[in-house]
């Protein structure tokens, strides 16, 4: 059976164990916040779980994309209070709560997503999920949107061209370190701003993975995509610990069975996907390279030596990684 086959079959039992579930309870909408826009992995498999989990009895579940229930901190806030049921947040955004998370960063860990999502199996990728709960947060699993790459105003053919280029990072230490290492000048800067930034010329490229290169169209405003692959950059599909400790346990499992399949299908769906979207944004105009240096990858076995030992789930992460 396909990885499909099978995904599909854990998403109708899901939808068979939610649809026995007592109508007694009051209906309501259920709000389901994620960062992207509706094209990006992130907020299309969101659409999947609702689709899959909204209740028969009228419960529904509500996607709000593009961070319209407020930015990942406050929607992280959100959740704690139980005023938000459900995101999907960047895994870097955990890692400023917990540095276990920075576990997913270490430069050239994966070299293909595909070994990304298998890591997601692991019982440390677990375990990083399950310390949420202290914060009122349920951790029910991971969505790969793709590799990180980079996305240049100008030409980047060298790992010399990336010195002092103003490059907006993820907001957290460890992709500040990876591009100070390279020389760069790392920016941090949420989402919203970084398509303003470009045009302001605040930055000239940006660390970023191919989805929302094509969901934001930014290949407008930097055209020059240049494949590194240099770090995975999973999210995690998170609950409010409040709201699922209301739910019984077969609801529970329906929605575990449902992420373990969304899962599944994120990453089928990537990979055959990737290529379609190569081909769009060369076709709109996108100028597309790879880079793939050993000075690059000297840089990232200098962070990752950095960060291993800032968590002992960091080292059991990465060895789990590479047996």
């Amino acid at each position: 059976m396909t990885l499909r086959g099978m995904g599909l079959g854990l998403l109708a039992a899901a939808s068979l164990a939610v649809a026995g579930v007592s109508g007694d309870a009051e209906a309501r909408d259920l709000r389901f916040s994620t960062p992207t826009p509706p094209p990006h992995i992130f907020t299309r498999t969101a659409e999947r779980l609702a689709a899959a989990l909204s209740e028969a009895d009228g419960d529904q579940i509500v996607v709000h994309p593009v961070n319209k229930l407020g930015n990942v901190p406050t929607v992280l806030s959100l959740l704690q209070s139980g005023a938000v049921e459900l995101a999907i947040v960047p895994v870097g955004d955990l890692a400023n709560r917990d540095p276990a998370f920075y576990g997913w960063f270490l430069p050239y860990q994966f070299d293909t997503l595909a070994e990304a999502g298998a890591a997601a199996a692991s019982e440390p990728a677990a375990a990083m999920l399950a310390r949420l709960e202290a914060q009122g947060i349920k951790g029910l699993g991971y969505v790969f949107p793709g590799q990180r790459h980079v996305l240049a105003k100008a030409p980047v053919g060298a790992p010399t061209d990336l010195k002092g280029l103003k490059i907006r990072a993820f907001p957290n230490d460890i992709f500040r370190d990876w591009w100070s290492e390279l020389d760069a000048a790392p920016t941090a800067l949420p989402l919203p701003e970084i398509m303003p930034s470009l045009v302001t010329g605040v930055i000239d490229a940006v660390d970023v993975d191919i989805d929302i290169v094509f969901g934001l169209k930014m290949h407008k405003q930097a055209p020059h995509l240049v494949l590194t692959n240099h770090m995975a950059f999973p999210g995690a599909v998170l609950a409010s610990k409040t709201w699922w400790s209301s739910l019984d346990p077969d609801r529970q499992k329906a929605f575990i069975d449902a992420v373990a399949e969304a899962q599944a299908w994120a990453i089928e769906t990537q990979v055959a996907g990737e290529t379609v979207l190569l081909e769009k944004l060369a076709a709109d105009g996108a100028e597309i390279s790879t880079l793939d240096d050993p000075t690059m990858r000297a840089a990232g076995a200098a962070v990752r030596d950095g960060f291993l030992d800032r968590d002992p789930l960091i080292r059991a992460f990465y060895d789990a990684t590479k047996n």
